[in-house]
């Protein structure tokens, strides 16, 4: 046998036992060729249709217990309310601020 002849049996060898590994490598479930998939990431539009999905989900489901969706009121603080909590938090500090000179 040449060299050449040696040479090419083997790579035929190579080429067998290549394709088996990736038959076999399919059957565990994993493989060592990288599919197109994008790990699992949604597109754009497809977490809007999502989302939007999603909110007439609970949309459907606050309206079958009657509740409405409602906002917490904003609680205002009058001015004179202002100035006596400034004034006392003032207070507090200055208090503090005479223990530790005295300290």
């Amino acid at each position: 046998m040449s060299v050449a002849t040696i040479l090419q049996a083997i790579e035929n060898e190579i080429a067998n036992l290549t394709q088996a590994r990736e038959v076999l490598a399919g059957l565990d479930g994993s493989s060592s060729k990288s599919t197109n998939v994008s790990n699992g990431r949604f597109s754009a539009a497809s977490r809007a249709k999502m989302a939007a999905a999603q909110k007439a989900r609970w949309a459907k489901y606050r309206a079958s217990k009657g509740q409405t969706q409602t906002t917490k009121p904003v609680r205002i603080m009058s001015a004179s309310a202002r100035r006596k909590i400034a004034a006392a938090q003032k207070a507090r500090w200055a208090k503090f601020r005479t223990g530790k000179k005295a300290a």
